[in-house]
C-alpha cells in the first residue's frame, strides 16, 4: 500500500516511492555509544541509521568508529549535536559519495 497517491510533483514522487511497510525509516530509533570513554545516546530516524551503516562499510570502518570520526570532524562546526551533525553528513555523502551520485558524475563526465 503507498503513502501518497497523487503525483504532482518531485515531493509527491518520494512520497509514492514509499509504502507502509517502509514507515519506519521516519521513527527515530536510539543507539548507545562510546565516544573517547564517554557514553552517550543517540537519536536518528533508521533512514540515517541506513546511510550511516553504509558509509561505515564502504569505508571499512565499524559503525562506533565512524560515529568517533564524525564527532570529531564535526568539533569545530558544532560541538553541541552530534545527531545534527550526523545528519548533515549522511546528507552529504549521499549528495556526493553514494553510487547513484557517482554515476550521475561520471556520465557528466563522458
Amino acid at each position: 500500500m503507498r503513502i501518497f497517491v497523487e503525483e504532482n510533483d518531485a515531493l509527491d514522487h518520494m512520497f509514492n516511492a514509499c509504502t507502509t511497510a517502509q514507515i519506519t525509516e521516519f521513527i527515530p530509533e536510539k543507539r548507545g555509544f562510546r565516544i573517547h570513554g564517554h557514553s552517550t545516546t543517540i537519536a536518528l530516524e533508521r533512514a540515517f541509521w541506513n546511510v550511516l551503516e553504509d558509509m561505515a562499510r564502504e569505508l571499512n570502518l565499524t559503525l562506533p568508529k565512524l560515529i568517533q570520526r564524525v564527532h570529531d570532524g564535526c568539533l569545530v562546526a558544532n560541538d553541541k549535536n552530534i545527531a545534527s551533525c550526523l545528519r548533515v553528513i549522511c546528507v552529504k555523502w549521499l549528495m556526493i559519495y553514494s553510487q547513484g551520485a557517482t554515476a550521475d558524475a561520471a556520465s557528466l563526465l563522458g
